[in-house]
């Protein structure tokens, strides 16, 4: 869940590290650090806290070398502190690492007994006494890496420098993601694009149990035993100001803005209105792909499980297929049911989510097809799927996910419209009805965030609170989740979302006078019992925020704030819905002095379990 950046080349190593590093904060901020290797042999140089700690530490004691490699973390063992930062060094051997070392205290007694001492309570720093032990041994630097790594059980993603082998560092990958930029007379890797967008568009994504070797001329890729292995860098079509925040205090501001663009990039080129169908184009869910299909399971984690909650209703509605939606981090643990029958729907945006991977192992394990939705190109997730359906959003660098979500709605209803045609439930002029009213979305998404300076009055209001509910029934019982889910993230107050029947059931007891309740109450099938959920709000005295369908006098009468959304397809309002909670969530926590971005305990990739 941290950030890895290594350079190999001519340029001073410190400055571009730190450079990638910011581009990578949004993956962990609890301490930063950096190893340099030059004339002066190795410097290490770490800080806690966030890496503008580090910047002043380099300011006061610069490093020099055109070797190095660079962290930023999200402590997982040991507390954020200056000897728990990575690099870690033992000897001539600096290291980073993402990833848990699964047998650490077996290696690490062991080690002791060798008379190995520990500066720091992590288990990443066991890999630099066993890699320092190995160089002692003979053999290059990448000989050394692999046979430490034959000791070692558990994930990693793991970069390595050495005095004893100046102008070179090793990285090696095991379920957690590692990417090689390929440079002129210089080369690089990180552990994800943004950091090295500035300098090559041009990488190549490392593989499960690949080691790598880069030197200023070239990059050398082996499997675990040495074999060599070939494969070309892969062009990255997002450019560096993509990942910039364009004139936005904050980069979730920027992507929620995004969004009808991102949606758009999402659905263009997809749709195929002669057949009313979609996804032809990429052969993603052929037929003979989807024959024998009985159900689907979803698997994801977080923002993208509300995602699926959605994805099940669009796809039962519209193909009439049986749906369950599994916590991806509990799937495996459950032994599932899953056959041959079963297509398994992994959705991710980094498609690196380690809870996600490993419960689409799992399926796939089971004999289930897999089709896989995420953001990220090359990534695990996309490339062990037997089909992925990538959406478009672009760089999402803000912690809390918005632009993401609405695209992998996007993309779900893509996946339901395809399915329909399939199972046959939906007709040529159904299927064309559907994708005229996905082609209206990046307009309406557009007017919804119209709304932003309404919003703005609503975050006043809602600032000061210590809990706030959000509800929604139907399609719009996951935006209430999803809603709840953004607020506590970034604004640290206390939120739940709830299906809004369920309210009377437990729920209602939460409401006294003053406390906020965000009502959905777009006008669908359940409009009118959802006008019920909010009188019963009202008689205990608590304050309703409702989103309403534009034009929508009557909620206004009785509500304390309204929002309101451009009509559309109540399955697809969820797209639009969520905007308004999105811009909440944001100018509540910006009112609060919250880190936007960066919201304390969270990272944006979570890759380990």
């Amino acid at each position: 869940m941290c950030g890895i950046v290594g350079y190999v080349g001519s340029q001073q190593a410190a400055s571009l590290l730190v450079e990638g590093l910011r581009k990578l904060e949004y993956r962990g901020y609890d301490s930063a650090g950096v190893a340099v290797l030059g004339e002066g042999g190795l410097q290490v140089a770490r800080a806690k806290g966030k890496l503008a700690n580090l910047d002043a530490l380099l300011a006061r004691a610069p490093v020099a070398g055109t070797t190095g490699i660079g962290h930023t973390r999200w402590a997982t063992h040991g507390k954020p502190s200056d000897e728990n930062a990575h690099p870690h060094r033992f000897e001539s051997v600096a290291v980073v690492h993402n990833g848990i070392i699964e047998n650490h205290l077996a290696l690490r007694a062991e080690l002791r007994e060798q008379g190995h001492e520990f500066q720091s309570e992590t288990d990443t720093e066991i890999f630099a006494h066993l890699i320092a032990r190995e160089v002692g041994a003979g053999g290059s630097l990448a000989d050394a890496v692999r046979r430490s790594l034959g000791r070692v059980r558990g994930t990693y993603a793991l970069v390595v420098t050495s005095e004893d082998r100046p102008g070179e560092i090793v990285a090696a990958k095991n379920s957690s993601p590692m990417i090689l930029g390929v440079g002129q007379g210089e080369n690089f890797v990180a552990s994800d694009i943004p950091a090295l967008l500035s300098h090559t568009r041009d990488v190549i994504f490392m593989e499960e149990g690949e080691v790598a070797e880069l030197t200023a001329g070239g990059i050398r890729l082996t499997d675990l035993e040495g074999n060599e292995k070939q494969r070309a860098p892969k062009r990255i079509d997002w450019s560096p100001v993509m990942a910039e925040k364009g004139g936005h205090k904050h980069f979730m501001h920027k992507e929620i803005h995004e969004q009808p663009r991102a949606i758009a990039d999402t659905l263009r080129g997809r749709s195929d209105e002669e057949e009313g169908d979609a996804l032809g184009a990429e052969g993603i869910l052929d037929r003979a792909h989807f024959a024998g299909v009985k159900r689907v399971v979803m698997l994801a984690c977080g923002t993208s499980w509300h995602a699926a909650l959605v994805g099940k209703q669009l796809v039962e509605r519209l193909a009439r297929i049986p749906v369950e939606v599994d916590l991806a981090s509990e799937f495996r643990y459950r032994d599932p049911v899953v056959d041959d029958s079963v297509l398994a729907l992994a959705i991710s945006q980094s498609g690196e989510t380690i809870d996600t991977l490993e419960a689409m192992r799992e399926a796939k394990r089971r004999g289930a097809r897999t089709l896989a939705i995420c953001n990220v190109l090359g990534s695990a997730i996309a490339r062990e799927a037997d089909e992925v359906l990538y959406t478009h959003a672009g760089p999402e660098i803000g912690v809390a996910s918005t632009k993401a979500f609405t695209t992998q709605l996007a993309a779900l209803a893509l996946v339901a419209l395809r399915m329909g045609r399939l199972t046959g439930k939906l007709d040529v002029e159904s299927g064309r009805s559907w994708l005229a009213s996905l082609r209206e979305l990046p307009a309406k998404v557009e007017r919804a965030i119209e709304s932003e300076a309404q919003v703005i009055e609503v975050a006043n209001d809602v600032a000061p609170a210590r809990d706030v509910l959000f509800l929604g029934r139907g399609p719009q019982a996951p935006v209430a989740l999803e809603g709840a889910l953004k607020l506590k993230e970034i604004s640290y107050i206390h939120a739940e979302g709830y299906a809004a029947g369920e309210m009377k059931h437990g729920p209602i007891a939460l409401i006294e006078p003053g406390v906020p309740v965000v009502v959905i109450a777009t006008r669908d099938a359940t409009y009118e019992k959802t006008i019920g959920n909010i009188e019963e709000v009202r008689a205990r005295g608590g304050k309703v925020i409702a989103v309403v369908t534009e034009g929508d006098d009557h909620v206004r009468s009785i509500a304390d704030h309204v929002v309101e959304v451009p009509d559309c397809d109540p399955l697809l309002m969820p797209i639009v819905s969520c905007i308004p909670l999105q811009l909440l969530a944001y100018h509540v926590a910006d009112k609060r002095g919250t880190d936007v971005d960066q919201p304390r305990n969270l990272a944006k990739s979570v890759t380990v379990e």
